[in-house]
Parts: C-alpha cells; structure tokens; sequence
C-alpha cells in the first residue's frame, strides 16, 4: 500500500532486497515477473503508471515509466512463451472502462 517491492528467496522471511517508496507512494497494484526473461518484471501502480525493473541493468531504480493515461488500469497480465527465443513479451492492461489494451514490451526487456 505505501509503494514497497520486496524480494524474497522462498526459504527466508527477510526480503533480499528492498526497494521503498518504489512507486511514489502509490499502492502497488500488481506485479508480475516477465515469462521471457527472469530478471525483469512490471510493476502497475494505482496511478496508471507502469514501471519496468530489468534487475541485471540496474537494480536500484526502474529501467522505464509508461503511464497510462485517459483511462484507469485496473489490473494487467503480461503474455509471453518462456519457451521460445523471439522475444515477444507484452502486457495486457485491463482498464476500468472494460477495455483491454495490449502493448509489447522493446525486445531488451524481452529477449532472454
């Protein structure tokens, strides 16, 4: 609820890394690991914003920002087939109008 990520490792309860105030102070509505390469993952906040983190880049701060703007996204899955090497990867935006938006993610954040 305050913008806090944590990582864990399943076998502790203490984060591995930590990363505060992460969103702004926005709650922190979904995240989600990107199928295609296991270092980056999405973050949606309550604000429409969309943040990239691409750990291997740089694990301090986020590698982009999208906000989504017009339209309140509710919830997001991202899409992707882990087994293939194109590097397709995209994010499917469910938005509070009941649109569905589909955008695809630039292939450094994709390829594995």
């Amino acid at each position: 609820s305050d913008g806090s990520i944590r990582l864990h490792q399943m076998t502790s309860e203490y984060p591995l890394m930590q990363w505060n105030d992460s969103t702004n102070g926005q709650p922190v509505i979904a995240l989600q690991w990107a199928l295609t390469r296991p270092a980056v993952f999405f973050v949606l906040d309550a604000s429409s914003n969309i943040y990239i983190w691409d750990l291997l880049e740089n694990d301090l701060l986020p590698v982009a920002k999208q906000a989504v703007p017009s339209d309140n996204v509710v919830t997001m899955a991202v899409l992707g087939e882990p087994e293939k090497t194109t590097g397709l990867l995209g994010i499917a935006l469910a938005k509070e109008s009941g649109l569905i938006d589909i955008q695809y993610v630039k292939k450094k954040w994709a390829l594995p």
